[in-house]
């Protein structure tokens, strides 16, 4: 049996503190302080604890180089089961083994995506799975803006200075126009009308103006690049959308994905083992976007989904890959709160999602593509129950008249 350690790897001496009671009774500072290490290996995605006969065989291996198990010195090859058996190690062939299998195949995978690692490991060790984003304000006391200051003290400067009140060279303001007018009117909407159907040709408008392709340029019959409403690296626009409609006229309440050329909506079926009677759809988005409530009764929610195997088709191994990918979500984010205002509706994004189980949801997987944030639109509520970020008063003040 030929083996070679995977494709990428990190290791990570981590250090974990708790209060220990005998360490202050013996005029100690009270605290007991761990040291382990721990292997981080994108195809994997679960953090793996490591001997130091483990780590000094991982040490010895090529990621690239084929070499035979039983050339292993026997300090070291005693602890190769159980490396493979976690999937640090691969190998080529091997016994009849489906963990052997199942591992190789997703380290290959992962090479045929050409991640670079540093980037890949980012993406794999920041997805949540069953996270209360709202528990965990309560629990921190960081609800609010007055608790946030009580807690962590004061904040960073909202607006940096390098240079005196002399030196500063004063830009006119020009008057507001209906694009000024616009911008002002964009805030993110914690507030929907659940009791309003959503109109299908306003639906049909915004996701045409964010999501949909506007043209295309064929190199070749297999080689197409889109032209869409939004900046993308390399011009490859690898986001694609993965919808979770409530109330619009017209569409079942479900799961679909958008299919950019020919705008319009695939079906999806419900994940398997989710009731969607009784309000299960909803407690399904409760758990997309990690309880945050004030998003849970959006006419539309949009998954932004990257391929990064269409965008790593270029930026190979690429430092910066992984950060234009994240830039168009921004993008895309920005052009869906302006296409939402001007129709009169509201709009969000939130990267607190569960990550793990939209990918098991939509069948994804997230080393070729994942789940990077959740934004939604709908019409607003007629009281805003949750507070928004609307300080000079254009989204409520008027809707109040």
């Amino acid at each position: 049996m030929k083996i070679r350690r995977c494709a990428a790897v990190f290791l990570e001496p981590r250090e974990e503190v708790a209060f220990e009671l005998e360490s202050l009774l013996g005029g100690g500072d009270g605290l007991r302080r761990e040291r382990r290490w721990l292997a981080l290996a994108p195809h994997i995605g679960e953090e793996v604890e490591l001997e130091a006969s483990e780590r000094e065989l991982l040490g010895r291996l090529s990621p690239g180089q084929w070499v035979e198990a039983g050339d292993l010195d026997a300090d070291v090859a005693s602890v190769l089961p159980r490396l493979l058996a976690e999937g640090l190690v691969v190998a080529d062939a091997g016994p009849d083994d489906d963990t052997l299998a199942r591992w190789r195949g997703r380290d290959e995978a992962f090479r045929r995506v050409h991640w670079h690692p540093l980037g890949a490991t980012l993406h794999a060790f920041t997805r949540w799975e069953g996270v209360d984003a709202v528990q965990n304000s309560k629990d921190s006391r960081t609800e609010t803006a007055v608790e946030m200051r009580e807690v962590l003290g004061v904040p960073p400067v909202e607006a940096a200075c390098r240079g005196d009140d002399g030196s500063r060279l004063k830009l006119p303001r020009a008057a507001a126009n209906d694009f000024d007018r616009l911008l002002a009117r964009r805030a993110t909407c914690r507030n929907f009308d659940p009791s309003r159907q959503l109109p299908f040709d306003t639906f049909a408008q915004v996701m045409q103006r964010v999501f949909a392709a506007q043209a295309e340029v064929r190199v070749s019959d297999d080689t197409v690049f889109l032209k869409k409403n939004v900046p993308s690296g390399g011009g490859l626009h690898p986001m694609e959308c993965y919808l979770v409609v409530q109330h619009v006229d017209g569409v079942p309440p479900g799961l679909y994905h958008y299919h950019a050329v020919e705008h319009a909506l695939e079906p999806l079926p419900p994940p398997a083992g989710e009731g969607w009677e009784g309000g299960g759809l909803r407690a399904f988005i409760m758990d997309m976007v990690a309880q945050q409530h004030w998003f849970a009764d959006a006419h539309v929610l949009v998954m932004l989904a990257p391929r990064f195997d269409r965008t790593f088709w270029k930026y190979r191994q690429h430092a910066k890959g992984y950060r234009v990918v994240a830039l168009e979500g921004g993008h895309i984010s920005q052009t869906l709160y302006l296409s939402a205002t001007e129709a009169g509706l509201g709009a969000f994004i939130t990267g607190a999602i569960n990550e793990k189980q939209l990918e098991h949801a939509f069948g994804l997987d997230p080393v070729s593509q994942g789940a990077l944030a959740i934004c939604g639109f709908g019409w607003r509520g007629p009281v805003m129950e949750t507070a928004e970020l609307d300080p000079a008063g254009e989204v409520w003040a008027k809707s109040e008249d």
